[in-house]
């Protein structure tokens, strides 16, 4: 196996890496829409952690790496189409991806007030939050443009 070989490799396990963090946020989303007490809102706080992680290192290999191998493979160049697509995509996943964040952390936060002032049954407030319209829409987006991302990839139109 060639240098490029195993860039290529890391490249598509970084993907993976992406892929599984943004599962992992729908996981959590689902769950935190019944959710309405600070506690187990709260107790999503490690599982945020994991996929922000996995999205940090699948976003950052994908790019890095994806950028290396556009220079380093024979066949391809950076002003490729399908390559500019990518990467026009791939800055909008991670702007998506940061306001789902925040969009997000607004209920965390309410979540943590209400536990300081001794208030741990249900609030009707924090289950509006944790619903978030905005938030969800933001996800759905950020995940339709990784997959965009994705078939690009695979299919490279213009190539």
């Amino acid at each position: 196996m060639s240098f490029d070989d195993w860039m290529l490799a890391l490249h598509v396990l970084s993907a993976f890496s992406y892929v599984a963090g943004l599962v992992l946020f729908w996981v959590l989303i689902v769950a935190a829409r019944r959710t309405d007490t600070p506690g187990p809102t709260l107790s999503f706080a490690p599982f945020t952690k994991v996929g922000n992680a996995a999205v940090g290192i699948g976003a950052g290999g994908t790019i890095v790496l994806g950028i290396f191998l556009a220079f380093s493979v024979g066949d391809y160049d950076i002003w490729d189409p399908w390559i500019v697509a990518a990467l026009v995509l791939w800055f909008v996943a991670a702007g998506l991806g940061q306001r789902t964040g925040k969009a997000y952390l607004v209920p965390v936060q309410k979540a943590q007030e209400l536990n300081a002032a001794g208030q741990t049954g249900p609030n009707t407030e924090l289950l509006a939050l944790n619903r978030t319209s905005q938030g969800l829409m933001l996800q759905f987006l950020a995940s339709l443009v990784l997959l965009l991302i994705l078939a690009d990839m695979i299919w490279k139109p213009g190539a």
